[in-house]
């Protein structure tokens, strides 16, 4: 061992001058040594927290909260919230909403009934414009049978005779399903048809007590 290069007046001076003057290769190998050491215990100690992460994550309940999922939208309408949608679909061409709106009360006394044609804030027709007597101008027809189902709300505008339609033929193969509102021109023999896109949002409950109805 090299003699220390201090002189120290104690024992003990002497032993701590030759603890920092000791061989360079013992002081690296001690090094090394301790900086495995830390490692290796920083190692268990980052497995030992990965596995408790690990096991509460496999043992927490799998959520079954559906309030953050996208809730289905209304069927579009040209009804406002306090009016009881009748018929109401978006149709293929041109992209318009048709709609057959009521008044919650009803009756074939009260209350009134209101075909519209356009876009939310902007309809281009309202058929009556005035909601009294509205009963009388509107005629409800229903026809079933088995695998066979058509109803029909129909109206005359300046000559021009209108047809909300729902359909459903079950004997064709495939069934074939068809709702809309059909237009026929005065001394034109072929309607235009306006299609929905998608299945309407229909209530027809009690109309034909409603409207003067032909029950087929």
């Amino acid at each position: 061992m090299p003699s220390c290069p201090c002189i120290l007046p104690t024992p003990a001076s002497r032993i701590h001058c030759l603890a920092f003057t000791a061989d360079k290769g013992s002081l690296v190998r001690v090094s090394l040594a301790t900086m495995r050491a830390t490692i290796f215990i920083l190692a268990l100690v980052v497995f030992g927290v990965s596995v408790s992460v690990t096991n509460m994550i496999a043992r927490s309940p799998v959520s079954t909260d559906r309030s953050s999922a996208p809730k289905p939208q209304q069927p579009v309408t040209l009804c406002a919230k306090d009016e009881r949608v009748i018929f109401s679909c978006a149709v293929k061409k041109p992209a318009r909403i048709v709609s057959v709106c009521a008044s919650k009360d009803l009756t074939s006394e009260r209350g009134y009934l209101q075909y519209r044609f356009g876009l939310p804030g902007k309809i281009e027709l309202e058929f009556p414009k005035d909601r009294k007597g509205t009963q009388e101008k509107f005629q409800y027809t229903h026809y079933f049978r088995a695998q066979f189902d058509m109803t029909s709300i129909n109206f005359t505008i300046d000559g021009y005779e209108y047809s909300v339609f729902d359909d459903y033929n079950g004997e064709e193969k495939p069934a074939v399903s068809s709702q809309g509102v059909s237009v026929t021109a005065p001394g034109k023999p072929k309607e235009v048809s306006f299609v929905c896109r998608t299945k309407p949002k229909a209530d027809y409950t009690d109309l034909q007590a409603v409207f003067p109805s032909r029950q087929q």
